[in-house]
């Protein structure tokens, strides 16, 4: 979980509770390096809201997401690759890493086709700075003419 700088401070059962009836907005690679940048380059994927409380109890390691629809249809093509969580007044909270692997948000589905169903199968919430991403692959804008990130 990366949070904005209005939430670096806050506990983790604060943050649950910020997103008391928010969003949790999935979207495509190619995420921002912080959650105080905007998204740009990114589609969204789908959209899930959370309900009031937005969490149940935590176990095994494991959050418990209340939202108000188990499953959302997906809104285009694409493979998540994270997920931005916004308080019910739009105010951006955190970023997750989101998709296949170990990722913090794992998918019944690989990938989202338009009007298909998106439905969150595990969520478990990474501390500060663990991402699972190499830093080189941040902000990357994969682009005719311009290379991609090396590896070494």
């Amino acid at each position: 979980m990366n949070v904005t700088l209005d939430f670096v401070e806050s506990s983790l059962d604060d943050i649950k509770a910020a997103l008391d009836g928010g969003t949790l907005t999935v979207y495509s690679v190619a995420r921002p390096t912080t959650a105080d940048k905007p998204v740009d380059r990114s589609g969204v994927l789908a959209t899930f809201t959370f309900g009031s409380p937005a969490f149940g109890p935590a176990t095994d390691g494991f959050e418990h997401p209340n939202f108000v629809a188990a499953a959302v249809p997906a809104t285009t093509v694409g493979t998540p690759g994270f997920a931005r969580a916004r308080k019910a007044d739009g105010t951006t909270v955190a970023d997750f890493s989101a998709g296949p692997g170990e990722r913090e948000i794992k998918f019944t589905e690989v990938s989202c086709s338009p009007g298909a169903p998106v439905t969150v199968a595990t969520f478990r919430i990474i501390a500060e700075g663990g991402w699972p991403e190499r830093p080189e692959y941040y902000d990357t804008h994969p682009r005719t003419g311009y290379p991609m990130p090396k590896t070494l």
